[in-house]
């Protein structure tokens, strides 16, 4: 049985804070929320986690493995580098996206993403030590099947660009809705998505859905781990096995 820690970071009062006291440079803007995120991405990787972009003023982490400690520490360091501040909700359980709603439920509590009164919350819980197994997490590392010459070296790059969103966004939505799982676009044809704990099956089914409603064709390796970092690298393995093998669906701890 899997348990996701998971980690839900949002800029405080930062729609205001954009257009005060005139409205800030777009570019300059964009700078800030990826350099913040790199930022983020690299502490929280430091510590065996992965961490999402989603709408950049709002990111999701999988912190299995951070102690309210370290988040702390991150918005300590956060503040002292950047104009902005951080919230930061933290939930974890069997589900995803339950994960997710509890996390996101400690921040809006504590007050409105504009609000400016608030600043720097940290509420939630973490999985303590002696309660983290191998298995807390696992993660699948969806790509399309060969994107290079179907798209990229077929299509402009837009064009291309809009095939790869259309699987992402239709694989994004059902394994959101199907099977309680949160889905990232990670660049290129890649998407991870962070699952409860899921078989062969409904890998089986969520590649054969993309590709009746969209017309895109993915191949998925999935692997499980006591850390993001683990299960991930895993799943890049099983991965790799599709590749080499033409199989569709590898599940790094069946070898069957």
């Amino acid at each position: 049985m899997t348990n996701t820690q998971v980690t839900l970071v949002q800029i405080d009062n930062y729609g205001p804070w954009t257009v005060t006291p005139e409205p800030r440079r777009e570019a300059d803007l964009q700078t800030m929320q990826s350099r913040l995120y790199a930022d983020i991405s690299q502490f929280v990787g430091n510590r065996g986690g992965y961490t999402f972009f989603t709408r950049f003023d709002n990111m999701i982490a999988v912190t299995n493995g951070c102690s309210l400690e370290d988040h702390a520490l991150l918005q300590e360091s956060v503040g002292n580098r950047y104009p902005v501040t951080l919230s930061l909700g933290v939930a974890t359980g069997t589900n995803p996206v339950q994960a997710l709603a509890d996390a996101t439920e400690t921040i809006q509590d504590a007050g409105s993403a504009q609000d400016k009164n608030r600043r720097e919350c940290l509420k939630g819980r973490v999985i303590e030590p002696p309660h983290r197994s191998e298995g807390d997490i696992q993660i699948a590392h969806f790509d399309v099947i060969n994107a290079t010459g179907n798209y990229t070296d077929e299509l402009n790059a837009f064009d291309t660009f809009i095939e790869i969103e259309q699987g992402y966004a239709e694989l994004m939505r059902h394994m959101r809705y199907a099977h309680g799982s949160l889905s990232f676009f990670v660049g290129g044809d890649n998407v991870i998505v962070v699952c409860p704990d899921l078989g062969r099956d409904e890998y089986d089914e969520a590649l054969s859905h993309v590709e009746e409603a969209v017309d895109v064709e993915m191949q998925v390796g999935v692997g499980r781990g006591k850390s993001a970092h683990e299960a991930g690298y895993a799943a890049k393995h099983a991965l790799e096995t599709c590749r080499t093998d033409g199989t569709r669906v590898e599940l790094e701890w069946d070898t069957a």
